[in-house]
């Protein structure tokens, strides 16, 4: 004979174990959803971790107002004149500084002009071609960058080569392209944007300074 208590405790533990499987059905069912298969990057921000996530890209735009644009240009020319004329400023004077280390050993003046006269067939040979298809603008930036790596002013060099005549020649030839060859190189004042030109041209071809 069954109690009626105990029939009512039988039933609820029955019931019980119903709700628990289905229960645990669901659990399963959780576990092994799509939703559960998706990695999220996520941030720690003051203990709490946080879903991180990469917002849309957001562009402004804006108009380049004329002086911007024309110093841009600027600093675009000067930028391509420094790269095609530094290796040339750079070879000529590295065979600048050779001759000086030279010449200072002879002491003879006919032996001095037969020495200079026969690096200058050297300087002509390997630097004419080039150097004509020169603008007169890279022509004048050439001339700084020669005196960045002599220390020297051209109108010094081609006095000190070639005599106080020659040189004030070619001082008056370029006096009519608006320039000078006696243009100095400061590379903290005037030509401070030149010189950073002239270090990334290094680094990119890795020169040494």
């Amino acid at each position: 004979m069954v109690l009626p208590g105990k029939h009512i405790f039988m039933k609820n533990v029955g019931l019980f174990f119903v709700l628990f499987l289905a229960a645990k059905g669901n659990m399963c069912f959780a576990q092994i959803g799509i939703n559960d298969t998706i990695v999220h990057t996520a941030i720690i921000y003051n203990g709490d971790t946080i879903e991180a996530k990469n917002l849309a890209p957001v562009y402004l735009y804006t108009r380049i107002s004329e002086a911007n644009m024309s110093a841009y240009a600027k600093w675009t020319r000067l930028r391509n004149a420094v790269y095609v004329t530094y290796p040339y400023a750079r070879r000529a004077g590295a065979v600048m500084n050779d001759m000086n280390v030279k010449m200072a050993k002879i002491t003879e003046h006919d032996a001095r002009k037969d020495y200079i006269r026969s690096r200058e067939k050297d300087l002509k040979r390997e630097f004419t071609d080039p150097l004509t298809n020169l603008s007169v603008y890279q022509g004048k930036v050439l001339m700084k960058l020669i005196n960045r790596e002599t220390g020297n002013n051209c109108y010094e060099i081609i006095k000190e080569y070639k005599g106080g005549l020659m040189a004030r020649f070619y001082q008056t030839v370029a006096f009519f392209f608006s320039t000078s060859l006696k243009q100095p190189y400061d590379a903290k004042g005037e030509d401070a944007e030149m010189e950073k030109i002239v270090l990334e041209v290094q680094r990119m071809y890795g020169f040494k300074g």
